[in-house]
């Protein structure tokens, strides 16, 4: 299993967002795309898929932008790539997932891997994932003298 590009760009973009939430400032396409290296065309279209799935929402005017929907600590790593991805839309009936015995039992080890990714996405949030990497910008951190 493999994480696509566009979740992994929808999770950097809202990693940003995440960053800015406690001051409650908009980001800009532009600022989020050269933050973390993301076309602006192609993250404009991420940032409107979540905010129809209302994980962002966008402020208009001079100072305008996008801002986390709801906050960190409340938003999963699997809403967001069901978000992007549409996984949810996918659940297959298993009636019609397999014509023979052996289609059967590979739809079954699939299903159990599914399960597996999605209890692990639905562990983290975007709180999480801040954390994870302030921790390792401290580790990172090399004092000369």
């Amino acid at each position: 299993m493999q994480l696509s590009s566009k979740s992994e760009y929808a999770i950097l973009a809202l990693l940003e967002l995440a960053a800015e939430y406690k001051n409650g400032e908009p980001l800009q396409i532009r600022q989020i795309a050269a933050k973390q290296n993301i076309p602006d065309r192609y993250l404009e279209q991420l940032l409107a898929n979540l905010r129809r799935g209302g994980l962002v929402r966008s402020l208009r005017g001079a100072k305008g932008g996008y801002v986390l929907g709801r906050e960190p600590w409340k938003i999963t790593l699997l809403e967001i790539v069901n978000c992007i991805e549409g996984l949810d839309a996918q659940k297959l009936d298993k009636g019609s997932a397999y014509k023979t015995l052996e289609s059967a039992v590979v739809w079954d080890i699939w299903q159990e891997l599914r399960q597996a990714a999605n209890s692990v996405l639905q562990k983290y949030t975007l709180q999480d994932l801040c954390e994870k990497r302030d921790n390792k910008r401290q580790l990172d951190i090399m004092y000369y003298i």
